[in-house]
């Protein structure tokens, strides 16, 4: 049994929050599990890396994650490329970790940060400070204590009674504290949250709670420093509850959480890839007027990411996503799509 218990004091949002997201997670998994389609997984995975590396900076949009991990050649910078790569087989590699245990830890941050740092796969060996700007925000405990801390924390994890929600969102906040790698810390956090969500329910492997958190960055910072200020992590495990929440909310009443092929009226994808079908290969401009739609930024929102996201269609040109002259066709796995249209 754990020694260390992380300072925490229940506040009534969070338990507030805990009974929301279980209901919200109960009516997720009573049709989650059986109408998402495994391209639709790979879509919400590929939101959830796009948005973690964007958090980090990487600049590659969803259309360059996906020509990325389809394969296809993308104007890009190395190291952006690589970041997607690795994230993705480390996401991919997620069920075969146990949450708990320092090697498969050490493992998944070789897996991340392969080709991106020196000292992938081991606690860093430097003393390191967080800045925002020019600001020091955040000064981690020094190497010689992280080995230390870290097996506490996940001794901690790996005997807590605490609600699986509450044990998610401490040990996020614990791991940034305690910033135990020389780089990719913020991601790590976030797989590792994600990952201890999936083993107590499946449904939550999948879900981009990243995207929400990278729409709401400044409060997740903000919250990461108010938990510092207290010397607890309570303002954090509210911020993150609530964006949990916010995620399984999306996720409900997303059309990405229902097969896009299954209801061709309504479903903006199943319309997408017919007028695909019946025209062959046509730029954006084109695509909207098949559809009749005049607003850019819904068709992109509603239509093309979700489509892109999911495997169905692709870019004539990678290389190049914002090319006057670029096009969208669909892929092999869009044919078979409008082929179950038809049936």
């Amino acid at each position: 049994m754990s020694r260390y218990q992380p300072p925490l004091t229940l506040t009534t949002r969070i338990l507030a929050l805990i009974a929301e997201i279980s209901e919200q997670i109960g009516q997720l998994s009573a049709f989650g599990d059986s109408r998402q389609t495994p391209q639709l997984r790979r879509g919400n995975r590929i939101r959830t890396i796009q948005a973690s590396l964007a958090i980090e900076n990487n600049t590659l949009s969803i259309e360059q994650v996906t020509a990325v991990l389809a394969g296809q050649r993308v104007l890009g910078l190395p190291r952006e490329i690589q970041e997607v790569r690795n994230a993705f087989a480390a996401y991919e590699a997620m069920p075969d970790w146990r949450p708990g245990n320092r090697s498969d830890l050490l493992r998944a941050h070789e897996l991340l940060m392969h080709g991106l740092i020196d000292d992938c796969g081991r606690f860093r060996q430097a003393g390191v400070g967080i800045y925002r700007g020019e600001q020091l925000v955040h000064m981690a405990p020094p190497p010689s204590r992280v080995a230390h801390l870290m097996d506490d924390l996940l001794a901690w994890l790996g005997a807590s009674d605490w609600h699986p929600l509450i044990i998610s969102c401490v040990f996020h906040y614990e791991f940034e504290f305690i910033h135990p790698f020389a780089d990719g810390n913020g991601r790590m956090g976030r797989l590792w949250q994600t990952l201890i969500l999936s083993q107590w329910r499946p449904v939550l492997a999948f879900l981009p709670v990243e995207a929400v958190i990278r729409e709401q960055q400044d409060a997740y910072y903000a919250a990461l420093s108010a938990a510092d200020q207290l010397a607890e992590s309570t303002p954090f495990v509210e911020f993150m509850l609530q964006a949990l929440s916010v995620a399984l909310a999306e996720a409900a009443r997303s059309e990405s959480v229902t097969d896009p092929v299954t209801d061709p009226v309504t479903d903006p994808v199943g319309k997408l890839l017919r007028v695909l079908h019946a025209n062959g290969p046509l730029k954006i401009s084109e695509l909207m007027a098949q559809v009749g739609l005049a607003h850019k930024a819904t068709f992109r929102a509603n239509y093309l990411k979700a489509a892109l996201a999911a495997g169905l269609i692709e870019m004539s040109n990678p290389e190049s996503p914002s090319s006057p002259a670029q096009k969208y066709r669909l892929t092999s796995q869009g044919n078979n799509a409008v082929a179950k249209l038809k049936q």
